[in-house]
């Protein structure tokens, strides 16, 4: 078949592609596909079962709106948090395009609230006690969708597209991009019909953290032109609302960030959810990962966020996906499957936790079949190491957070790493061919990712 526009990947990107490009060009013809469900479909049923069941592929993960309609649903309304964007289209359009695609959100249903706005001596005190700990606070406005109201916003947003004609394939896998003399023609997909061609004037790739690997893969085989970047490799650290409280009240997401000896790492704090819930999402091959959702009615009495060690890697080694794909895969051997989880205590104590220490602390696990035991076993020396000395200095700054009843879930990944060469426009080396969001490399996040999109919506209707 033949279409204008063929986009790989119902993520927020590929989204709001589809979206500013129909709003310009009602008439183009643009293909959708989705590995995924629509979001209408797409339910875990650990919910009702209460443990994994490892779907092929994963609800959580995959589907509409990617893993957006299924975490914590915060919106960062600053161009300093969600990626390297604003290196390669400038801060100053990066934001602009932050307040369009903010009022696209609201337009949808999004809560007309911010938090992080405010407080300002509240602020000051938070930013001072870290400053004395050796760490930067980057204080960024946020819009809470919150799990259960994000998937109401997106549900909106996927009927909007298909009510403008927008063809959307569902249960729809990319097998491969057609290049021919250095121009992509199209795509190869397969679905619940069979494989077929889909021939269109531009590609776009906007597969998210999910399908980076894949991308990389892609990548490398037709020659397009990438560099691995840093990878992501952490723990999801949970501890009782009362530790962190005046953090989540006035701020409610505290970005801090370090670079403690020995090794110098950048080591940050990353989707801080209070009252939120620890979950597990499954990637391809079975691996199963740590995140963290937060809902905007149902509250539990902890607050769970990700403490990230960022790792770059040079010459001969390309492989920073596989190498933190590898850790994951260890921390799952250890836990037979599952997530493990340790009490920091038992982590300064060279010990490693059982499930009955667990029963006895203040700190309850809400990812109820995470696995008791030992995570330094599994995570490089030189990333635990770099946790170590980040908990204990933002001890500093927030007294209680490295309590020896403190949670550390693993593996916390971010498969980011692959950043493919692009200009401003974001084209590639391959003529027509165009990736966006957080398997390019370029952006973290939800608001990152729509941005990209709107921008590449923006310039295909000027083109098309």
């Amino acid at each position: 078949m033949n279409a204008d526009i063929a986009i790989v990947g119902a993520g927020p990107a590929g989204i709001f592609t589809a979206l500013k490009l129909i709003e310009e060009r009602p008439e183009t013809h643009i293909v959708l596909l989705e590995k995924g469900f629509p979001v209408e479909k797409r339910h875990c049923p650990k919910d009702k079962t209460g443990h994994c069941v490892n779907c092929q592929p994963c609800n959580i993960t995959t589907g509409f709106s990617g893993a957006g309609a299924f975490s914590d649903g915060k919106l960062s309304l600053s161009y300093e948090v969600g990626g390297d964007l604003p290196e390669l289209i400038g801060a100053g359009k990066a934001q602009k395009t932050i307040d369009k695609v903010d009022k696209i959100y609201l337009s949808f249903g999004a809560d007309a609230h911010v938090e992080g706005a405010g407080h300002n001596a509240q602020i000051r005190d938070i930013r001072r006690r870290a400053i004395q700990a050796g760490l930067k606070m980057v204080d960024c406005p946020i819009r809470h969708l919150g799990t259960e109201k994000a998937q109401e916003l997106y549900l909106a947003i996927e009927n909007h597209l298909r009510d403008a004609g927008v063809e959307m394939r569902f249960r729809t896998e990319c097998r491969d991009v057609i290049i021919e003399n250095d121009i992509c023609r199209g795509v190869i997909a397969a679905g619940p019909d069979g494989e077929e061609r889909i021939d269109a004037k531009r590609v776009i790739v906007a597969t998210g953290r999910r399908g980076a690997d894949w991308l990389e893969h892609l990548c490398s085989e037709h020659g397009i032109l990438h560099t691995p970047g840093p990878v992501d490799v952490g723990v999801r650290v949970e501890m009782r609302n009362e530790v962190i409280e005046d953090v989540n009240e006035v701020l409610y997401e505290g970005k801090l960030i370090g670079y403690p000896n020995p090794f110098r790492n950048k080591v940050r704090t990353f989707c801080q959810n209070p009252g939120g819930f620890v979950a597990q999402e499954n990637y391809d091959g079975g691996l199963a990962v740590v995140n963290g959702h937060s809902f905007k009615e149902r509250k539990s009495e902890n607050t769970n966020l990700a403490i990230l060690c960022s790792h770059n890697f040079r010459e001969p080694f390309n492989q920073p996906i596989a190498y933190a794909q590898n850790i994951g895969r260890l921390c799952n051997m250890l836990g037979n499957g599952h997530i493990l989880v340790q009490r920091f205590g038992d982590i300064l104590n060279g010990k490693r936790t059982w499930q009955k220490e667990l029963d006895q602390s203040n700190v309850r696990p809400t990812l109820p079949d995470a696995v008791a035991g030992d995570i330094t076993s599994a995570l490089p020396y030189r990333t635990m190491t770099s946790i170590v000395a980040f908990m204990l200095a933002v001890d500093k700054a927030i007294p209680g957070f490295a309590s020896a009843e403190t949670l550390l879930y693993a593996p916390e990944l971010k498969f980011y790493s692959n950043r493919v060469t692009m200009d401003k426009e974001f084209t590639t080396s391959v003529a027509n061919l165009h990736c966006l969001g957080d398997s390019s490399g370029w952006t973290r996040g939800l608001m990152m990712a729509s941005v990209m999109g709107y921008l590449m919506g923006e310039r295909l209707a000027a083109e098309v």
